[in-house]
Order: structure tokens, then sequence, then C-alpha cells
């Protein structure tokens, strides 16, 4: 028996949609799915997308702080993640694969 919890050997499929300038640059359509390890976190869920998708690491968070970027938002059931901590579970829907993560590029300016 390892001595690792069931959360850590968890794995779950999780439904991210990018922004247009994101899915240009990594080459992929409205849709992605990316396989999580572990609990299902706004920072387990990036991790793994960079990880996915070397081109967009810098793109949604910062290189060296993974900060979220200035003008980019994270929803999920209809709930602005933006600001909730990057280790905050993400809505059971999210986990599931049933609902997407969305990824979105806000609107500035007057």
């Amino acid at each position: 028996m390892s001595g690792a919890s069931p959360e850590a050997e968890q794995t779950s499929t999780i439904r991210v949609v990018l922004p247009v300038h994101l899915r240009a640059l990594a080459g992929v359509d409205r849709e992605v799915w990316v396989v999580v390890r572990g609990p299902v976190t706004a920072g387990s869920v990036l991790g793994q997308l960079e990880e996915d998708y070397p081109m967009l690491r810098g793109t949604i968070r910062d290189h060296d702080t993974r900060q979220r970027r200035p003008f980019v938002r994270y929803f999920a059931c209809e709930q602005d993640l933006s600001h909730d901590p990057d280790d905050a579970p993400l809505p059971g829907p999210v986990a599931l694969g049933v609902e997407p993560l969305l990824i979105v590029g806000a609107m500035a300016g007057g």
C-alpha cells in the first residue's frame, strides 16, 4: 500500500475554453481537454495546460510569479474565479468535466 492519499491519485479530465488569440497560438479548436492529477484547482489546470501546450506559458500567467496576467479572467459555472487563490478547488461540474473552465481576455478602455 502506498502512502499517497486517494486525492493525490485522482485524475480528472477538464474542459478548457480559450480565447481566440490563444487558440491560434496553440493551434487548437475552441475547447481543449487536459488531464489533471490530484486536486482540480485553477493552478493545477493551468499548470497542465502549460505543460501540454508550452507555447501558452507566460500568456495566461506570469512566467516567474505564476500570477494571472492583467486582462485575463477565469470563469466557471457563471462565476468569476479570477481573484480566487490558485489552490482553491474549482466547482464540482468543472472537476467532473461537465462544465468548462473559461479563460477570457478582458476588455478595457472607454
